[in-house]
């Protein structure tokens, strides 16, 4: 299984759940997975102030904008009972 195909089972897994994605350059996503496709998860910021200026682009949804992160940068994946400790 390619490490895409991982994480993409991984995030449709984990969808609607809070997760903290580092990616391959050490940017750190922290946010409710919304939305899954073969090349992007989609999250929704869990705070305003940590979800803006960073991501690749921008998406909107039913709660406001969803950042895009690409499964194939994803170098690491941590689900929110982890996150808070």
């Amino acid at each position: 299984m390619s490490t895409t195909a991982y994480y993409y089972d991984l995030c449709c897994k984990h969808k609607g759940r809070v997760v903290r994605i580092t990616d391959r350059t050490g940017r750190v996503y922290t946010g409710k997975i919304m939305h899954v496709d073969r090349t992007h998860v989609w999250l929704e910021p869990t705070h305003p102030a940590g979800g803006y200026g960073f991501g690749w682009g921008w998406g909107w949804g039913w709660g406001g904008p969803w950042i895009p992160v690409a499964l194939a940068g994803i170098g690491g994946f941590a689900l929110g009972a982890a996150l808070f400790w």
